[in-house]
């Protein structure tokens, strides 16, 4: 293991190279559990499935959507790993370890601000751990509590933002459906004709931008 290897004319260690491998092996498990990466996608598909649209945005563009906000809005953290961590270990001040333990510490704050109480006292009872007492202990916790933990609240709140965004769509295709019923078109499918009304109340809402503002503003 203490072998060197030579790569464009420098000596990388051999464990260097077989950590960073497994780093980026697991960088979309941690893309996807400790950052805000999870609100953002299922949002997106709540809203779809509201509208009543199948296919459109296509996956690709609501996954890409989500990655980007997810940058916009990690960037204090990554911006604090690169200073704290990632620049002290490439200039050999700091080990691996040392890097790890720096590099954890922003997302642990960050993770700790949007996670529920009742989400961390559930686990914290599961591993048979006592819950901290105050919010400034909650960062101390190790990430096999922390990111669970994290996790739940934050579906439990994507799952809150998809029940309001579902309900004005809703509304509209009662308003469609007694209207059909009322004038006897019982074979007319109201989704073909709340369909437009949906989109002009999305569009005249400026609904994108509303969306992205109240979710980027929930993170702050």
């Amino acid at each position: 293991m203490d072998a060197l290897i030579n790569v464009n004319g420098e000596q990388v260690q051999a464990l260097q190279i077989l950590f960073i491998t497994t780093l980026l092996t697991l960088l979309p498990s941690m893309v996807i559990m400790m950052t805000s990466f999870t609100r953002y996608v299922i949002s997106f598909s709540f809203l779809r499935s509201a509208m009543g649209l199948q296919q459109n945005p296509p996956n690709m563009v609501l996954v890409g959507m989500a990655l980007f906000l997810t940058l916009f809005t990690m960037s204090p953290v990554v911006d604090e790993i690169n200073e704290q961590a990632y620049q002290p270990y490439s200039a050999g001040e700091i080990t691996q370890e040392e890097f790890l333990q720096r590099a954890e510490k922003p997302l642990k704050e960050f993770m700790a601000r949007q996670t529920e109480t009742s989400s961390l006292e559930l686990f914290c009872d599961l591993a048979q751990v006592e819950a901290p007492e105050e919010e400034s202990q909650i960062d101390e916790l190790p990430l096999r509590l922390l990111v669970p933990a994290f996790v739940t609240s934050e579906l439990k709140r994507a799952f809150m933002i998809g029940f309001y965004l579902y309900l004005p769509f809703v509304l509209i295709d009662v308003v469609v459906a007694s209207t059909l019923m009322s004038m006897g078109m019982i074979m007319l499918p109201p989704s073909m004709i709340s369909m437009p009304f949906k989109l002009l109340l999305f569009i005249s809402l400026n609904g994108w931008e509303l969306l992205f503002s109240t979710l980027v503003r929930g993170f702050n």
